[in-house]
């Protein structure tokens, strides 16, 4: 594992030739796909096709299906990218044969045959990050610690919008193994935020070694693929430039 510090040059257009020109992106729990829009704009600025999945947070099944079907469109060579649960659900979904990069952001990473569950087993609780479950055993973030837990980094408005279009998660989702792991195969990166509240930072470095990923750290909070899209869109830029490297 590598770790880098995010100071590139402005963004460039990508090569007319260059055959990784895909970009699916894969939302996390207790949010959907609107939060990638930053993201979005950069990326087709450069010249690159970006595809949102709106995931169901219903099971994991059901997550990596809708991944799948967003795949399935893509017809070339796609870098996969998750945040937070996304992380899982790109795991398992990555296997498919147009994927040839994986990007992880402040995401789980779980191991074949490991649930999300397991990964935060020996790492420090995150007392901000409070997850209220209800009888149907979907849960949503506490309102009262939303802003500090989820994203500290954004202004009132935002942190309330956020906080009040919140997507409950089925918690048994976290409960279900990951079949095959992508990540034994494909090249990862990962981008963390050294803010992030939602997951013990020795947590976050202990999944990117795991995987080999090349780390991008930014000083942000669980929500940076909201706060910092320069830093997200530039990682994900890096790994279909290197993807084409790696022929």
């Amino acid at each position: 594992m590598t770790t880098d510090t995010f100071d590139r040059a402005p963004a460039e257009a990508i090569p007319d030739d260059q055959s990784v020109r895909n970009v699916v992106l894969v939302h996390g729990a207790f949010a959907d796909g609107a939060g990638w829009r930053g993201v979005h704009e950069r990326l087709t600025a450069r010249g690159y096709r970006v595809s949102i999945v709106q995931n169901p947070l219903t099971s994991l099944a059901e997550d990596v299906a809708a991944t799948r079907r967003v795949l399935d469109r893509q017809g070339g060579p796609t870098i996969l990218v998750g945040h937070s649960w996304g992380g899982t659900v790109i795991t398992e979904a990555g296997g498919h044969p147009d994927v040839v990069g994986l990007v992880y952001v402040s995401a789980l990473a779980p191991d074949t045959g490991e649930t999300t569950g397991q990964q935060y087993e020996g790492f420090a609780p995150t007392p901000e990050f409070v997850i209220d479950v209800g009888d149907d055993g979907y849960g949503f973030l506490r309102p009262d610690t939303f802003q500090a837990g989820f994203a500290h980094d954004v202004d009132d408005a935002q942190a309330a919008f956020l906080r009040d279009s919140q997507v409950p998660v089925n918690m048994s989702a976290f409960g279900a193994p990951v079949a095959h792991a992508a990540w034994r195969t494909k090249p990862s990166w990962a981008v963390i935020a050294t803010e992030d509240r939602a997951f013990d930072q020795a947590m976050l470095q202990h999944m990117a070694a795991r995987i080999g990923a090349k780390v991008t750290e930014a000083a942000a909070s669980h929500a940076v693929f909201i706060t910092q899209p320069d830093v997200v869109a530039g990682t994900i830029d890096e790994a279909a430039r290197s993807a084409v490297t790696a022929g």
